[in-house]
């Protein structure tokens, strides 16, 4: 159904964020099934190491790649890391980013205990504990991941375009730091709350497109379809003339 929804929305430019691909017939080759959907080109790194499962970020492209890269976040963080691709539009070039920052790693336990701090079922000190812990640990990490990434996006000679999955919220350390004066796409162009996430509370927006000033947003949307615990977002952008 996923592959179904990106066949039917058609995007020039695909960005996954804890994208699953396995060459193992017994699991899903991801890679093969999108390529076939007319997107030649991509950029997904994994090393084959005797483990026939890899997760990570991916970009695909309609538009040829003339390059690529990746970098690690600092342990102990989990295996995240930003990818970019820089794609050959007609005659210019464009860098896109694609990551997806420290999450909370809420097990079903923690989901339940939040529910019963909210209905006012069990004691409130006894159930936040563990939940505001994991809070804690991942909002740290996510303002180091997110230092790095910008750092890295400082550098880039191209026109900018970022996807992500921050697991953080507008007003959070995360946000304000990668987005830095890009465009929020959904600010431009979007409505309403902007929930991206199903999940918890029916307003956290946590998965953006930013583009930087040498781009138009010209639409936003999200299609929300409960196919994970999160929505699909699109944008369209418009490079600039040089003046």
């Amino acid at each position: 159904k996923m592959l179904d929804q990106i066949q039917k929305q058609d995007p020039d430019i695909l960005c996954l964020e804890e994208f699953f691909h396995s060459p193992d017939t017994i699991f899903y080759n991801n890679i093969s099934e999108i390529k076939a959907m007319g997107y030649p080109y991509y950029y997904f790194s994994y090393d084959p190491d005797g483990d026939h499962q890899f997760i990570g970020s991916a970009i695909f492209s309609k538009y040829p790649m003339l390059d690529t890269g990746l970098v690690r976040y600092f342990r102990p963080s989990m295996t995240e890391a930003l990818v970019h691709a820089d794609i050959k539009v007609n005659n210019d070039t464009i860098r896109v980013y694609a990551t997806h920052l420290q999450s909370v790693q809420f097990r079903q336990k923690d989901y339940e205990a939040i529910d019963e701090i909210t209905t006012v079922k069990d004691s409130l000190i006894d159930n936040s504990k563990t939940v505001l812990a994991k809070l804690r640990k991942a909002m740290s990490l996510r303002s180091s991941q997110a230092d790095v990434a910008r750092q890295i996006m400082d550098d880039s000679p191209y026109p900018t375009i970022f996807c992500g999955d921050l697991n953080d919220t507008p007003n959070s350390y995360s946000y304000f730091t990668i987005r830095g004066d890009m465009q929020d796409a959904f600010l431009k162009k979007g409505f309403g709350i902007g929930r991206t996430f199903s999940s918890v509370s029916p307003t956290l927006r946590i998965d953006y497109i930013f583009a930087d000033g040498n781009f138009r947003i010209s639409q936003f949307t999200r299609v929300v379809k409960y196919l994970s615990d999160h929505f699909m977002l699109m944008a369209d952008v418009e490079l600039k003339q040089k003046k």
